[in-house]
């Protein structure tokens, strides 16, 4: 099973059908709000608005684990995330979908990150935090659409509010990122650490400022480009359920993360983190 988490301008589909409202008790708190049961085409899939029903949520202020905790309770097997990001390169453009492979944090370190601590060690590699399978199924799905679609590109990570400054942009383009965004560390290491395999579908709203040559767009620019995104995701999202699991039936990530990479025996695993563990490792 599919879950789809939207970013902003991704917060809801008019063309779901609510199936039941969910609610899950996790470890770490309640998951950002809202999250439903939904049928797309037919196929049921878990939805949750990343920054809560209402867009309530900084990014800083997201509940990674209690999210992905979640999902993967509920039986997801795949992460479906959908994001507004800025271009870092003239030819990705506002309106296009970039399917990344991979990411630079430069968050500040005030996100809990891992499920790891207090008791429990191990080490996961995210030297391919996306899986090749699901991308190259997807690189040959998109060929039907009316929007451009780039694969293998570079996501940067941001802590934000704040929007970079211009010396910030150019430095980011110098280290070999593509685009620029808020939200994806630490969900999609989460996301590795549970298994649970992470598609991350990010479309361009805007040129960040690297580049004054490039015109600055206004707010209700970027919101008419996000409203034109959030339909494009939808075709995605209902063409993706549509081949069921073989997008992600034979991923690797399932073999990854604390299955393989938990260092602390299991009789030294404290007794009350063992519940929540096995729902992980499962």
């Amino acid at each position: 099973m599919y879950a789809i988490l939207g970013g902003s301008g991704f917060e809801k589909f008019e063309q779901f059908q609510v199936v039941e409202n969910i609610k899950i008790e996790t470890p770490w708190g309640a998951h950002s709000s809202g999250m439903k049961r939904v049928k797309i085409g037919g196929n049921e899939c878990i939805f949750l608005s990343r920054h809560g029903e209402h867009h309530e949520k900084l990014p800083s202020e997201v509940n990674f684990r209690a999210n992905i905790f979640a999902f993967k309770k509920l039986g997801v097997k795949a992460v479906l995330s959908f994001s507004a990001v800025g271009s870092l390169r003239k030819e990705f453009k506002p309106g296009d979908m970039v399917l990344v492979s991979q990411y630079i944090d430069r968050t500040k370190g005030i996100r809990p990150h891992t499920f790891l601590g207090d008791g429990l060690v191990g080490h996961v590699s995210l030297a391919k935090p996306v899986c090749d399978k699901p991308v190259k199924a997807i690189e040959k799905m998109s060929s039907k659409y009316d929007f451009k679609c780039h694969f293998g590109q570079t996501y940067i990570c941001i802590e934000g509010p704040y929007f970079s400054t211009k010396s910030e942009s150019n430095y980011y383009r110098q280290i070999g990122a593509d685009i620029i965004g808020m939200t994806h560390f630490p969900e999609f290491a989460l996301a590795r650490e549970a298994g649970l395999t992470y598609i991350p579908c990010c479309f361009i709203t805007d040129y960040d400022c690297w580049d004054d040559s490039i015109p600055h767009v206004t707010l209700e620019e970027v919101i008419k480009v996000m409203r034109q995104n959030n339909g494009k995701a939808f075709r995605m999202a209902e063409d993706i359920l549509a081949t069921g699991d073989q997008l992600y039936r034979d991923c690797d990530c399932r073999n990854q993360g604390l299955k393989t990479g938990l260092m602390t025996p299991k009789e030294a695993i404290p007794k009350e983190k063992m519940p929540w563990l096995e729902v992980l490792l499962s």
